[in-house]
């Protein structure tokens, strides 16, 4: 028996084979593969095979083995266009991960997720409403919808995307960058009817949220479970509800339909949109909460400033304060000299009495004196702001500060008594300013303690300091007193009397020095000038 498949033909140029194209020539070598590939459906082998009887053994066993290879040769193809699309899925996703962990801007974010949706190169969805949980979380509020509003501007969107050839990443930046404000605005009034509180827990979106899992709407218009209004506001049959919830905490849901098209939401669609569904609502939340700590920053930034004005102005009115006090202090200083002398000059051209003009002129002089003391205060405060610092010897500058006050001292009949370290180091000071400030103490004690009849003067060395310390055998001070003469410019007594050790003090803090004021065990009081060692490197 003749057959016409070139199996059987000998006479039949393999050349010849009608099945065989341009490109797949290697099949000709190939008789195996040739055969599975193309003499199964080729006309010939089905002509030789139609000419067995039906009855033949052999024919039956042919028909089962094909009927067998073209089912699974189906079902090949099956699995290898579901595999080809999970593998072109999986790599979308990857791809929109990639975008979402990159942004921690919302808008930026929304923009990357409803590109996703609507882009024929993502889930190819004709439109997507996004509702967001309010900030109080009473409400879904609808916050932005995307794709076209009729069949022509989708065309034109289609049109536009199929000639730009962008990537998913690209189509999202472009999105945000020339089209996100408009999206925003040409929903506005669907976004609004989509407005739902969150206590009506028979809602259909609050039921996708309390159960966490996606809802595929059918016969909108005429389903119970859906609000009339919402059926109404979206203007489709059909339309598939997706919960966003991210570590048990609900963002919002996500509404997809194909308004143009009236494509059917498959099953498929709906799993591919569930996994879609986590890295949004994650992105969405993260973004949200960077959104809001950078608010609390400006808020914090703001109060900081606001915080720094007023600290500074504080100071500025401390320092008015200061100088306020400083300024009374020394009118007073100076107007009760000013008016003795004018009294006693006054007195002076009046009178004869030669005896009695003695005694005034005296005065006059002590209160000159007194003035030039003033004075000398307030330079002293002056240049403390900007101390000499060099290394002294600290023992030859209390030497020399007693000499010069000694006449004085013996004029109340007070002794002056040194107790000076023999071994004392050189120390880092400013020798004017301590010297005004031992001097200071000293002329403090014999004018505030009428009963004092010897001060002592000594030095001592410490670990880290020097101390310069003044004593006398008076009577101990109260402990206001002592505060007063510790806090600048705080008085107890009446004005008039300079600023004494309050201006020492300011003038030590400057110096980098401290100050102190402490009771004598067998009676009397102990002023102590604390003066740190000489620096590194310093030779006295």
């Amino acid at each position: 028996m003749a057959y016409d498949c070139c199996w059987f033909n000998p006479e039949r140029n393999p050349q010849d084979c009608p099945n065989i194209e341009e490109g797949e020539e290697s099949l000709y070598s190939s008789p195996r593969k040739r055969l599975v590939e193309k003499c199964i459906d080729c006309q010939w082998f089905q002509r030789d095979l139609n000419r067995l009887s039906k009855d033949d053994p052999f024919r039956m066993i042919i028909d089962i083995l094909l009927d067998e290879y073209k089912e699974q040769k189906g079902y090949l193809q099956s699995l290898s266009s579901f595999l080809s699309s999970k593998s072109r899925e999986i790599k979308f996703l990857h791809e929109l991960s990639t975008v979402l962990q990159t942004s921690l801007e919302l808008d930026e974010v929304l923009s990357v997720a409803m590109t996703a949706i609507t882009s024929g190169k993502g889930f190819g969805m004709n439109r997507a409403f996004l509702l967001l949980t309010s900030r109080e979380r009473e409400c879904l509020v609808g916050h932005i919808g995307v794709g076209p509003r009729n069949y022509e501007e989708a065309w034109h969107i289609w049109d536009e995307v199929d000639r730009s050839d962008f990537s998913l990443k690209e189509l999202s930046r472009q999105f945000y960058k020339t089209r996100f404000s408009d999206e925003k605005t040409k929903f506005q009034d669907i976004l609004e009817k989509l407005t739902v509180s969150r206590k009506d827990e028979g809602h259909i979106f609050n039921r996708a949220l309390k159960q966490r899992r996606p809802i595929l709407v059918e016969n909108a218009s005429s389903n119970p479970e859906v609000d009339p209004q919402v059926a109404a506001a979206l203007g489709v049959q059909r339309f598939l509800i997706m919960p966003l919830i991210s570590r048990n905490r609900s963002i919002g849901i996500l509404l997809a339909d194909n308004f143009v098209t009236n494509k059917p939401i498959s099953p498929r669609d709906v799993e591919s949109l569930q996994t879609f569904a986590f890295p949004v609502a994650f992105a969405i939340e993260r973004a949200s909460l960077y959104e809001k700590l950078q608010v609390e920053v400006e808020k914090q930034t703001r109060l900081n400033r606001k915080l720094q004005e007023q600290q500074e102005l504080i100071v500025r009115m401390e320092k008015m304060a200061v100088v306020g006090k400083i300024t009374s202090s020394i009118a007073h200083s100076i107007r009760n000299p000013l008016t003795a002398i004018g009294g006693y000059a006054r007195y002076l051209l009046k009178s004869d009495n030669v005896e009695k003009k003695k005694e005034y002129l005296e005065s006059i002089v002590n209160e000159a004196k007194h003035l030039d003391e003033v004075l000398g205060e307030i330079i002293s405060y002056s240049d403390s702001v900007h101390p000499v610092m060099d290394c002294w010897d600290l023992n030859q500058l209390a030497i020399s500060v007693t000499a010069e006050i000694k006449d004085q001292l013996s004029e109340r009949h007070i002794a002056i008594d040194m107790d000076l370290h023999p071994e004392l180091p050189g120390i880092w000071l400013d020798y004017k300013q301590i010297s005004y400030c031992l001097k200071t103490i000293i002329k403090h004690i014999y004018e505030s303690q009428p009963v004092v009849d010897r001060i002592e003067v000594s030095t001592s060395p410490g670990d880290e300091r020097v101390l310069l310390c003044v004593s006398d055998n008076g009577t101990q001070l109260p402990a206001e007193v002592k505060n007063a003469l510790m806090t600048p410019f705080m008085e107890t007594e009446t004005l008039g009397q300079g600023v004494g050790l309050p201006l020492c003090r300011i003038i030590l803090e400057r110096h980098g020095s401290s100050f102190s004021i402490e009771d004598r065990p067998a009676g009397g009081t102990r002023y102590c000038i604390i003066l740190a060692r000489q620096k590194e490197g310093i030779e006295p």
